[in-house]
């Protein structure tokens, strides 16, 4: 729930409050109480309550009397009590609800010592509260650098201004116990304000921070949760879900808090089950259990010879035989208990328009034809070569010899050598001029013709 001035403005970006002031509603901040007796008036003519709920910044709250008889209302920007100098926050809450507040909190309505508020802030105040709120965000850049520096091993998480500028404090953590005197010091010469350093665990930074966890909403701690319950990993085992600390760990590092939450049911529906560690007697051996489901109440047992096969049974039926082992009777077999497993059908979704695709916009990509224009121009080419020669040979004159014959008629014992044709590319075979001069003779191959030798 938002108000309005939380709604998404032009182009869907949100516009949020940005802390200014607060909310019409007050509904979008941080662990937020709603004041479900506001339309009611005190009995008997009773006097309102006088304390009242403040909220700082990061849903820090504090309660605060109103010794001045204030008429305060939720939203209402007051100065209360701080040391040195006031401080400026928000009213979340009044009247006798306030009291309940108080007490699950553990403070006492009736002691002297609950803080008093000034006033009503001004418009001053508030201009001075907004520029130190303005001075957080690179102050707390700066002093991460210098805790670098000085090589803490520690994390400045937030920091927070008083309402009237003259303090900061600064929020880590830290496993270990840190010496920071002279980080101290350095922080009040760069940033020319009184420090104070708080140290808060993980789940108060997480709780301070806010972010979203992996159920995909707000963290429990920064929303509503106020108190932070210890949680161990038997909460885990109870509820049959697998030791894996990556899924059972928050951002804060620790156990999540919701492991806590159906705790209590969990621990109620095993009252009817039976011990874990039981063993059942039977003439073909002792069976132990491996598996329970809670919610169908079932329990698989298996021998101790034999713990590939298990046996699905109830929790009646293993309180039965239980009952007859304690008498000392041995039932004969689990078979005779066992349940049927009967698998359920599975549905198959039939999706007639192909609309659950993420690619059914996307156009499949088409494979390249080869191009078969070229090979059969090459392989015709090839062929007419030789039919070409033939027609070549057969148009010459009758008186015109073979200069390959004369040569061999002139000079019957000199080799052979391969005569190039004249109108053949000399840049072919540079190498190849003098290879065939010792080989010896061959049959004539027949020359192939191409098209750059017929353009010549």
């Amino acid at each position: 729930m938002a108000c309005t001035s939380c709604s998404t403005s032009d182009g869907g970006a949100p516009k949020g409050c940005k802390n200014n002031g607060t909310c019409g509603t007050d509904s979008c901040n941080k662990l937020t109480v709603f004041d479900w007796l506001s339309n009611m008036s005190p009995s008997n003519g009773e006097a309102i309550f006088d304390c009242v709920e403040v909220r700082f910044k990061n849903g820090r709250k504090e309660f605060f009397r109103n010794t001045e008889k204030l008429s305060l209302s939720i939203g209402d920007i007051v100065a209360t009590v701080a040391s040195p100098g006031h401080d400026i926050g928000i009213v979340t809450l009044t009247g006798e609800l306030v009291k309940i507040q108080m007490k699950k909190k553990g403070v006492n309505p009736d002691s002297n010592e609950v803080p008093k508020i000034y006033r009503k802030a001004s418009q001053k105040d508030i201009d001075i509260w907004s520029a130190a709120r303005e001075r957080e965000e690179p102050m707390k850049v700066r002093a991460r650098e210098l805790a670098i520096h000085h090589k803490l091993e520690m994390k400045i998480s937030d920091i927070e201004f008083q309402g009237d500028g003259s303090k900061a404090t600064f929020y880590y953590t830290a496993n270990d116990r840190v010496d920071f005197r002279m980080l101290i010091k350095d922080f009040a010469k760069e940033f020319s304000t009184r420090v104070e350093m708080k140290q808060v665990g993980f789940r108060q930074e997480a709780a301070r921070l806010g972010g979203i966890g992996s159920c995909g909403r707000e963290l429990c701690c920064s929303t509503w949760l106020t108190d932070f319950r210890s949680v161990n990993t038997s909460a885990a085992r109870y509820q049959q879900l697998s030791l894996n600390p990556q899924k059972l760990a928050g951002q804060c590092g620790k156990l999540k808090c919701c492991l806590n939450y159906e705790l209590d049911t969990y621990m109620d529906a095993l009252k009817d089950f039976p011990d874990y560690d039981t063993k059942l007697i039977t003439e073909k051996g002792d069976a132990v259990c491996q598996k329970q489901d809670i919610f169908k109440g079932l329990m698989w047992f298996a021998y101790t010879n034999n713990f590939a096969n298990w046996h699905v049974l109830k929790i009646d039926q293993v309180k039965e035989i239980i009952a007859e082992n304690k008498q000392k009777n041995k039932v004969s077999s689990l078979e005779d208990f066992a349940i049927e497993v009967t698998s359920e059908p599975e549905k198959d979704f039939n999706n007639a328009m192909g609309q659950e695709s993420l690619t059914r916009f996307d156009q499949p990509k088409r494979k390249k034809k080869p191009n078969r224009k070229k090979k059969q121009n090459a392989e015709t080419a090839v062929a007419a070569a030789p039919e070409k020669q033939k027609q070549a040979q057969n148009n010459k004159p009758a008186g015109a010899v073979n200069p390959n014959q004369q040569n061999k008629q002139n000079n019957p014992n000199k080799p052979h050598h391969k005569n190039k044709h004249k109108n053949s590319n000399k840049s072919n075979n540079p190498n190849q001029q003098n290879s065939n001069d010792n080989k010896p003779t061959e049959p004539r191959k027949p020359i192939i013709i191409t098209k750059n030798e017929n353009k010549k």
